[in-house]
């Protein structure tokens, strides 16, 4: 039994290409979303209690699957450290279609050695999609790992998506 405490203000579901999407907020911004991992979702026993952010939210990524839209322009709430939010900062923008290396953000964020730190904030992004973390790639292309959905898969479906050339 969940308790009410532990709900979000707001939360809805989205079917996708990439399996279903969770999405929360707060009644002004979307404070999280999550990709289906193994058939489940966390909260999949909670109600839907959709509000217009998480609507508008859910329309932009039916949109973006569809590929009709490049870019997403809901609001986003996000709370993490200094670092955590100047490396989400900087991955919110990252062009539809371009990648950026963990190295490359790691000098713009002025941790030029901080390699392992930045994919720690990458992975930590709890809005992924919506800010494109898995627009970042290793040395010569290829995908070190993604946290959303089922894992490596998923973000290969999303650099293909997007015609970005990538190696497993």
């Amino acid at each position: 039994m969940l308790s009410t405490a532990t709900l979000p203000d707001a939360l809805r579901r989205v079917d996708s290409p990439i399996g279903r999407i969770l999405l929360t907020g707060d009644g002004e911004a979307v404070t999280g979303l999550s990709m289906q991992r193994a058939g489940a979702l966390p909260l999949d026993d909670a109600p839907e209690q959709s509000d217009d952010v998480l609507d508008a939210a859910a329309a932009q990524l039916t949109e973006y699957f569809a590929g009709r839209r490049r870019s997403f322009d809901v609001p986003v709430r996000l709370v993490g450290t200094d670092f955590q939010r100047a490396v989400w900062d900087y991955l919110a923008t990252i062009p539809y279609g371009e990648i950026v290396s963990y190295g490359a953000i790691g000098l713009a964020t002025g941790r030029p050695t901080a390699g392992r730190a930045v994919g720690g904030a990458v992975g930590a992004n709890p809005v992924p999609l919506l800010v494109p973390c898995h627009r970042v790639l290793g040395i010569s292309r290829r995908i070190t790992g993604y946290s959303g959905g089922d894992g490596i898969p998923t973000k290969a479906w999303l650099l293909a998506h997007e015609g970005i050339e990538h190696r497993a």
